[in-house]
């Protein structure tokens, strides 16, 4: 029977959920909210609640982000993806294996966040130079991420907030790469499932090797007006095109406040008209050197000569000051220097009535500034990804590269052997003492600026980590996770031990994709240790479970940091998502049905 505390913190939990589906807060504060309530009301402790600030897997994540930063900014990922990216344009599934391979083993070893930043619009400007869709290789990119990082307990945060409640309810944790026991064969299978389907599902112009077809592929849109004055008054328009715009399709003419669309049929222009035009990158130097055209809202940079502008992405992160304001309410050209060309959201690209518009994290805005809005904003927290659109961001000397190699191989050899060596002092040769000597490496061989240490960490995503423990910790004392885990228990009796470890991978799985993965790690975690109690068996196959159905986040842009970013500037729909990610689920929840208990005997 549920007590009252047991009620309470269903409730507070119902209300976090509900909170960060609907981005009340950052999700940090909303957790550091309801593990406050729950301190308040006395069903945890100050220390319990505390407790989590301390916990030596939130802390040694802490250390990977400085460790990640620092190989980031070697400029070693940016040399690997220019090196292995295909020369050629091939078939398919000659492509995907090419691009998640490499990043698969590189995500397993290193957080998947920078990769994802660093190879996006990488791998944008390279599939647009082969008139590729770069829609059939982002969220490919994004979901090597996530199976890489499976395979070991680094790959993701996730692994090692579970590691974490492991050695806190004083079992024995993850070695290094326990999980890809399950984590390798659920990556293969997954690189072969996206390598046959991402040109069937994924959206954008299917891929054909020997296709003849001479549709240019077109990834950037401008907004244009024809002056007053312009040569271009009264030229005709034949199924969106005009000799005199050239490698430019005409998609609509906005007249008035009257749409007109041109794909089909024949239009003449007229003064004032409003163009969509859609184009290469490249387009865009063309357009600004076009006297009979004029770039739209270009008017508040008009005092900037035109050949020192540049075109540039940057994705909002929620660090960003101007979340929930308009365009014109944050002043946005003020801050930046740049104006705001378009948004693209949930698959939609906003050009007209965006100073109506809300800005909100994970919006990809597609500005015109200079070169110093790179030099001012490049390495800022304020936006998860800022490139210039034609060229390759390198950085990083050659000895840096091999420097950071060699110091992230040592931190992955260490942590591997460590457990094979004792100290008679009393120390852990884990992944904490290793990370932790990498990290400062970084920065004593100034590879990673010591200025900026505190901007590598995602303060929010350690708040939310510590005070998920706190709320676990509050269903443990409350009696809600031995009540769920006996519903639980009653409701998959009749499958045993593998019908509750299949209910505790959905539970979790459903949480990841409403919430967060390391919180829906940490909601879950107490539930499986109680049913394992209450079973007689051993808790470590539920435990594998809950980490590999935490990472396993396929199905919507918002369970995972990767799949929000490639979202926003692969201007990919929710549904999108949906479709390909999950059957991709539903194979890594029947592998780890098949794999879990046969590795780990309940």
């Amino acid at each position: 029977m549920l007590t009252l505390e047991g009620y309470i913190v269903l409730a507070v939990i119902l209300i976090t959920i509900i909170a960060l589906v609907k981005e009340v807060m950052r999700p940090g504060l909303i957790f550091f909210s309801s593990a406050i309530v729950l301190m308040a009301t006395g069903i945890i402790t100050d220390k319990e609640m505390l407790a989590g600030f301390s916990n030596k897997g939130m802390v040694t994540i802490g250390v990977l982000f400085l460790v990640s930063e620092g190989i980031r900014q070697s400029g070693i990922l940016n040399r690997v993806a220019q090196t292995y990216l295909p020369r050629k344009r091939r078939k398919m599934v000659s492509l995907i294996p090419q691009i998640m391979i490499p990043v698969s083993i590189l995500s397993a070893f290193m957080n998947n966040t920078p990769v994802v930043i660093i190879f996006a619009p990488i791998i944008k400007r390279w599939s647009e130079k082969l008139n590729l869709s770069s829609k059939k290789f982002l969220i490919p990119l994004s979901f090597a991420t996530i199976l890489g990082g499976m395979c070991t307990l680094i790959g993701t945060s996730t692994n090692l907030v579970v590691h974490g409640l492991i050695i806190d309810n004083g079992y024995e944790g993850f070695s290094m790469f326990e999980l890809g026991k399950v984590g390798i064969f659920i990556a293969i299978i997954g690189t072969i499932y996206m390598t046959i389907a991402s040109n069937k599902f994924l959206p954008g112009e299917k891929i054909f090797f020997n296709s003849k077809s001479r549709t240019e592929f077109k990834d950037y849109y401008y907004d244009i007006i024809i002056s007053g004055n312009s040569k271009l008054i009264g030229i005709e328009i034949k199924n969106g095109r005009a000799k005199e715009l050239k490698n430019l399709i005409i998609q609509c003419i906005n007249r008035e406040g009257n749409i007109i669309e041109t794909q089909k049929g024949t239009f003449k222009l007229l003064a004032n008209d409003k163009l969509l035009v859609a184009g290469k990158s490249g387009r865009l130097n063309y357009i600004l050197a076009n006297q009979n055209i004029e770039l739209s809202r270009i008017d508040l940079i008009k005092d900037v000569p035109k050949n020192k502008l540049k075109q540039y992405e940057a994705v909002i992160a929620p660090r960003f000051p101007g979340v929930g304001k308009t365009i014109p309410e944050f002043n946005f050209y003020e801050h930046y220097q740049a104006v705001v060309l378009a948004i693209h959201r949930n698959g939609e690209r906003i050009t007209t009535n965006m100073d109506k518009l809300q800005l909100k994290p994970g919006d990809n805005l597609v500005l015109l500034t200079t070169e110093k809005f790179i030099q001012n904003w490049g390495e800022s927290k304020i936006f998860y990804l800022t490139s210039y659109i034609r060229d390759y961001r390198s950085t990083g000397t050659f000895l840096k590269k091999w420097l950071a190699f060699i110091i992230l191989l040592g931190m992955i050899v260490g942590t591997t052997l460590g457990k094979f060596f004792t100290s008679p002092d009393g120390i852990n040769y884990d992944m904490f003492f290793f990370s932790s000597i990498a990290a400062i490496l970084l920065i004593w061989m100034k590879i990673m600026p010591h200025q900026k240490y505190t901007k590598a960490i995602s303060w929010d995503v350690l708040i939310t980590i510590a005070c998920a423990f706190a709320i676990s910790k509050a269903m443990q004392n409350s009696g809600a996770a031995e009540s769920i885990a006996r519903t639980t228990i009653k409701i998959a009796h009749n499958f045993g031990p593998i019908g509750v470890l299949a209910a505790l991978y959905l539970l979790t799985a459903i949480f990841t994709e409403i919430i967060t993965n390391n919180a829906a790690a940490a909601l879950v975690f107490p539930i499986a240790l109680s049913a394992a109690l209450q079973l007689g068996i051993d808790p470590k196959p539920f435990f594998v479970t809950i980490a590999i159905a935490a990472s396993a986040s396929f199905s919507t842009p918002i369970g995972y940091q990767t799949n929000l970013i490639v979202q926003a500037i692969g201007n990919y729909k929710f549904s999108d998502y949906l479709k390909i990610g999950l059957p991709l689920n539903i194979l890594a929840f029947i592998l780890s049905l098949i794999l879990i208990p046969y590795f780990w005997s309940f």
